[in-house]
């Protein structure tokens, strides 16, 4: 009989582990949120379980509890909890293991010790990994913070001991202000995790972060896949993220990777993970933290090495060997994802609901789109804004940066604003195309002016009488279907030369 793998998830990254489970001969089952009852992914599912989450707090994907009973209901044989969500919490994977569920992941105690980053600190430590100067655990209270941020000289940065996502973290610059700061910080980890531990690092004031792709079996196999560089950041959240890095040397890699692997086979890690390092601009790089999961970056590397990472994700769940070796890890190419969310880049992203009137992407053999949306959409407040992933691959990094432009351009979207063309701005930037981008390029080089064009508004307008009129004509049978390059509302700028 064919296996039944639930999804906890929505959008893109269940179409995504759909496609894997398909491609295994396993039927795939899916939740239907009373909060997004006309999603995409519900079309490509086999089963659709009705989640009744109407009057509940919280969807369903953050219910542990309902999610397992749905299971058992539905006699589910794996879970697959994508990315964020519960694809970290502990708890829930220690929930499905006690009701005999293949959680597809690592145990519940792998995930636990890596979600306390002074846990995976020590253990980065024992294994050898270099770390950013800073407290090997918790600090105590405000007192011990000044202490100890005195010792290692400001800027500093709190964190978060079980944050992510950038909750819990703060930036101080002198002793004036760390009082303020350690409180905030104390206040909002404890409210978004339950724990409101803090320890301090020796901050970094324009570092590139980087994260090697891992993928170990239950059977202590661990390789690496290479590196991405996820620099192009806004408020710790990334944007453009690509692989490989040109800002590491054949020599890092391998030092890199190496290390990487190390870890993750001292630590006993099995499935797909990252290992995250910060590079400071002498070229020291340090471990910072690790992944227990998908990312939403992963297909850059699929792209580079031709591994399907879902595919293993799942083998590995079922206790498969994995045959990979080192050496079959080939780089070849480059890849360029950017995420384009429904926010307004000219206006402190402010976020963007409402219904897509239309919406078309590029075809071609090496752009790979990913979303959870099409025209029609409905664009909710109850979720991640992230509507697209835009993943280019080429022969080398200059080809792939002017590619995704082209892919931008022709992508065409009507009814809310979106990234697209803070992305165009980036990839245009000289410190992108020399590769020197940091952690805070968007701090301090973005602003929005760089989007600006006095024409906006009447652009869209045409825009739109332009597709509809056409539309209009099809309807007709006077003119062919709508081509994906046709004129875009919210990216022709003069400025950028588009």
């Amino acid at each position: 009989m064919k296996k039944r793998l639930l999804i906890a998830n929505r959008s893109e990254i269940a179409i995504r582990i759909i496609r894997s489970a398909h491609k295994m001969g396993m039927y795939a089952i899916v939740f239907q949120s009373d909060k997004e009852p006309d999603a995409l992914y519900l079309k490509f599912a086999d089963e659709i379980i009705d989640a009744h989450d109407a009057d509940d707090e919280k969807p369903i994907f953050l219910n542990p509890n309902k999610i397992v009973a749905f299971a058992l209901e539905h006699e589910v044989d794996l879970i697959h909890p994508g990315y964020g969500f519960l694809s970290e919490n502990p708890d829930f994977v220690a929930l499905c293991i006690s009701k005999k569920l293949n959680f597809i992941g690592p145990s519940p105690e792998l995930i636990r010790d890596m979600g306390l980053k002074t846990v995976a600190k020590k253990m980065a430590i024992e294994a050898g990994l270099p770390l950013v100067p800073g407290s090997e655990g918790p600090v105590a209270d405000v007192l011990a913070a000044k202490e100890y941020a005195a010792s290692i000289g400001y800027p500093v940065i709190l964190k978060a001991s079980a944050g992510g996502g950038g909750r819990g973290m703060r930036i101080v610059e002198n002793s004036e202000t760390i009082e303020r700061n350690f409180k905030s910080a104390y206040d909002e980890a404890l409210a978004a995790f339950g724990n409101g531990d803090i320890f301090i690092e020796k901050y970094l004031q324009n570092p590139k972060h980087l994260e090697f792709q891992i993928l170990g079996d239950k059977h202590g196999n661990v390789i690496h896949l290479g590196e991405r560089e996820c620099s192009l950041q806004r408020k710790h959240q990334k944007i453009i993220e690509e692989a490989p890095s040109a800002s590491v040397t054949e020599t890092m890699r391998k030092e890199m990777g190496t290390m990487a692997v190390r870890f993750a086979q001292k630590i006993g890690y099995y499935s797909a993970g990252t290992i995250e390092f910060i590079m400071d601009e002498d070229g020291s790089y340090y471990f910072m933290e690790m992944n227990t999961r998908i990312q939403v970056e992963h297909p850059v590397t699929e792209m580079i090495t031709g591994v399907d990472l879902v595919d293993w994700q799942i083998r590995i769940a079922l206790d498969e060997v994995l045959t990979l070796k080192q050496e079959d890890i080939i780089i070849k190419g480059w890849a360029i994802e950017c995420r384009v969310n429904a926010e307004d880049p000219q206006n402190r992203f402010t976020p963007q609901t409402g219904f897509i009137d239309k919406i078309q992407f590029p075809q071609d053999a090496s752009i790979r789109i990913e979303t959870g949306f099409l025209s029609g959409s409905m664009v909710t407040p109850y979720f991640d804004s992230m509507i697209a992933k835009i993943i280019v691959h080429g022969e080398s990094r200059s080809k792939v940066i002017n590619k995704t432009m082209e892919a931008l351009n022709k992508f065409n979207i009507i009814g809310i604003k979106t990234t697209a063309p803070f992305c165009k701005a980036v990839l245009q930037h000289p410190y992108f195309k020399d590769a020197s981008y940091t952690t805070r390029w968007v701090d301090l080089v973005y602003s929005p002016e760089m989007l600006e064009d006095p024409d906006d508004e009447m652009i869209g307008a045409l825009a739109a009488t332009i597709m509809y009129a056409s539309e209009y004509l099809q309807l007709q049978g006077d003119i062919p279907a709508y081509e994906n390059d046709a004129l875009n509302v919210w990216v022709l700028n003069k400025r950028l030369n588009y």
